[in-house]
């Protein structure tokens, strides 16, 4: 029997292998589950001036500040099409919350860790960084993305 509030480590181990999936430029990825707060549609995003690209804005998530990070240019991809509003998954790190900007957002799905692949040597710089490994789901390749490494932005 466990206490109220703990979760058993068969279940962490579960919720650990459960991956959001979003898309980024076509392609899938996926971020662990338990980093994310909220998924949000089309928000007033305010611009910082002077930050780097790949640094959207700030947005006001229930009275607090959240930074916000466009995925394209985090990962070297064109701009989205202005006509295609960025769908926000907002995650938390340290304490921290920063809103990941994507095409789009799908499921969450549970994922083998034993069938993780690592990155084949053909993914490109900027997201060999950024990436955990790759899992097949039939006919797609699933960028699983290291949250914390993607937010590790240079000045």
């Amino acid at each position: 029997m466990h206490e109220a509030g703990t979760t058993s480590p068969a279940l962490a181990d579960e919720a650990a292998q459960m991956v959001l999936t979003l898309t980024v430029h076509g392609q899938l990825c996926g971020v662990p589950v338990l980093s994310v707060r909220d998924v949000l549609g089309l928000q007033s995003i305010t611009r910082i001036p002077l930050a780097p690209p790949e640094v959207a804005g700030s947005l006001n998530l229930r009275g607090r500040i959240v930074t916000a990070i466009d995925l394209r240019p985090r990962l070297g991809l064109p701009p989205r099409d202005a006509a295609t509003p960025a769908m926000s998954v907002v995650v938390d790190v340290g304490g921290e919350l920063y809103s990941l900007l994507a095409d789009g957002v799908g499921e969450v799905l549970s994922l083998d860790a034993a069938e993780r692949a690592p990155n084949p040597p053909t993914l490109e710089e900027a997201w060999r960084q950024v990436s955990l490994g790759v899992h097949r789901l039939g006919d797609d390749l699933l960028v699983l993305l290291d949250v914390e490494r993607l937010l590790a932005i240079a000045a």
